[in-house]
């Protein structure tokens, strides 16, 4: 026995003893001096801080053991952690709608200063070539602008409306001008419209170009205005998903773990790392918007990527002038074609009593004057930007949000004052109890692994209802944003679901889709052009009715649409002679 004396001494040292449990904390920690600093800087009352632990038998939430705090004391603190869990929720989240509210504001700057940067262009194109004359017919390209504006904005309304209405006036003005000589009366113009329009596609005043324009201009509008109406849709519904709603078992959670170590009279004592993992992802785990945000994520940047790709929007926007500078020199070279069609179709026109229309001015000129940049040199905005980098910044940004709702428990338990730092994990912390470590199993994020939640009961049936309309209304710019990569316009789809009871959308891709073939247009019914301005009818419509009737061709009859045939012919009256 002697001889294993020494080995003993040796080996004391190194057997544990007994821990220390809360009661014997409570015996070594009597004073409640730093609790009280911390809350009278908060501005509580020392009235209502004991100096030394009381007994606990009051208390709600904390264990009911020694305490510094009063049944007042308790309740502020549920509220202001409480206040504290939100905020710092809020301010993990705030770098993510600043980015997705910085992406909208600058692609919508861009886009709306290409449509303006167009409009200039044309009018400085069209200013040189045809001088008076084009002064005379601005408005009808600047209302083309105007609603191509307002279409991108979200007003509703097909875009092959709006173009095929625009090449309808300016045939109306475009082909007097070819024939000085003769008079065209309302009714004249109206059937010369109604023969640009008609199924057959017979007559084409300007050749190609309404096509080509109404497939660039429409692909690069749709994609665009659902790109912004995206970033818009997913900056509001971040920001309503990060005003998070607690319920009670979450309150009481959360001011077990940051509230409670105050009343216990050891401030200073962190949260265990797992301890908060376990609250944060219990109060958030409804509230997220996983799996619908990866997809919304990947259809952003689908999208983006056509628009600088086969939906280029600069492109489009550079090619409206030179696709109406291009059917007026079809129609001008041209012009005995074509007229001779419409005298067929519309019979005779009346010979003018006086000359008092001007020659148009040299078209071929126009062409001339139209020179577009270098492949290799981009727009730039007054910000100096262009597509290509816009892009480029909206993907770099978007990777660093990928996993956010995933990373949300982590992001917030990362704050010193949620929990211990993960490099002082081995070190005694506060357990929800007193001071050790934290051994009751860390749960995933999931629904599932929520349901054996050591901390609070959480409900597993789903997420709320406020919820699920934020991730519907993902889901439904997603669904709108991949339409449009694809050539679709759903919101057109919709507006003619909503007259019509059904629909099946535009689809704007045939040949500008990537790596398919050319696919040619889809046969549309005559579309006589709107008007807005009101009128009187027309007295000559027989007659070039029957002028097409004598000659064979399909009959252009004025029975049909009786009040938007008035709306024609009071527009053609009010264009300039």
């Amino acid at each position: 026995m002697s001889a294993l004396r020494p080995l003993l001494l040796l080996l004391l040292p190194l057997c544990p003893g007994p821990g220390p449990g809360p009661g014997i904390e409570a015996k070594v920690t009597r004073s409640c001096a730093e609790t009280r600093q911390v809350l009278g800087a908060r501005g509580y009352s020392l009235s209502l801080l004991p100096p030394s632990l009381i007994s606990g038998e009051h208390l709600r939430v904390c264990p009911q053991e020694y305490t510094c705090c009063s049944s007042e004391t308790e309740q502020r603190l549920v509220r202001e952690t409480e206040d504290t869990f939100r905020s710092l929720v809020e301010e993990s989240g705030s770098f993510l709608v600043h980015t997705l509210a910085a992406r909208h504001r600058k692609f919508d700057e861009f886009f709306r200063e290409l449509l303006s940067a167009s409009e200039h262009s044309l009018a400085q194109l069209f200013s040189r070539s045809y001088g008076r004359l084009y002064a005379q017919h601005a408005p009808i390209f600047s209302g083309l602008f105007s609603r191509l504006r307002s279409h991108y904005g979200g007003v509703s309304g097909g875009l092959d409306d709006t173009l095929a209405d625009f090449w309808a006036q300016l045939l109306e003005r475009a082909f007097p001008l070819l024939h000085p000589q003769y008079s065209f009366p309302p009714d004249y113009l109206l059937c010369l419209t109604r023969l640009a329009s008609a199924a057959d596609g017979s007559l084409q005043p300007f050749g190609d170009s309404p096509r080509r324009l109404r497939l660039q201009i429409t692909r690069a509008l749709v994609a665009a205005r659902a790109l912004i109406q995206g970033l818009a849709t997913g900056r509001d519904v971040v920001s309503t998903a990060l005003k998070v709603s607690m319920s009670e078992g979450c309150s009481r959670a959360v001011m077990r773990l940051t509230g409670c170590p105050l009343c216990r009279g050891v401030p200073s004592l962190p949260p265990c790392r797992g301890f908060c993992l376990n609250v944060a992802r219990g109060c958030l785990s409804s509230g997220g918007l996983e799996p619908d945000w990866g997809s919304y994520l990947d259809a952003l940047l689908l999208l983006a990527d056509r628009l600088q790709g086969p939906f280029s929007f600069e492109l489009a926007a550079e090619s409206i002038g030179v696709k109406i500078s291009e059917g007026l020199m079809f129609l001008q070279e041209n012009s005995v074609g074509v007229s001779a069609q419409v005298f067929q179709g519309c019979g005779g026109p009346y010979p003018a009593l006086t000359r008092t229309r001007r020659a148009p001015a040299p078209w071929e000129e126009a062409g001339r004057l139209w020179t577009s940049g270098a492949e290799e040199e981009r727009p730039t905005t007054a910000a100096g930007t262009n597509l290509p980098r816009l892009v480029w910044e909206l993907r770099e940004r978007l990777s660093r949000v990928r996993g956010f709702w995933t990373g949300l428990p982590l992001t917030v338990c990362g704050d010193p004052r949620m929990a211990a730092d993960i490099s002082q994990e081995a070190a005694p912390c506060w357990t929800g109890a007193g001071r050790g470590r934290y051994l009751p199993p860390v749960v995933g994020g999931s629904l599932a692994e929520q349901l054996h939640n050591p901390e609070l009961q959480v409900d597993v049936s789903g997420p709320d209802l406020p919820t699920r309309r934020r991730r519907l209304q993902l889901r439904a710019a997603t669904a709108r944003m991949r339409a449009a990569a694809l050539g679709h316009d759903l919101d057109l789809q919709d507006a003619e679901e909503d007259a019509s009871g059904s629909g099946g959308g535009q689809h704007y891709a045939d040949d500008w889709m990537a790596g398919t073939a050319a696919v040619a247009p889809p046969a549309r019914p005559p579309r006589p052009p709107r008007r807005d301005s009101p009128g009187g009818k027309g007295g000559g419509g027989s007659r070039h009715n029957q002028g097409r009737g004598r000659s064979g061709g399909p009959p252009v009859g004025f029975c049909t649409q009786p009040i938007l045939i008035l709306f024609l012919s009071a527009l053609a009256l009010l264009g300039p002679r």
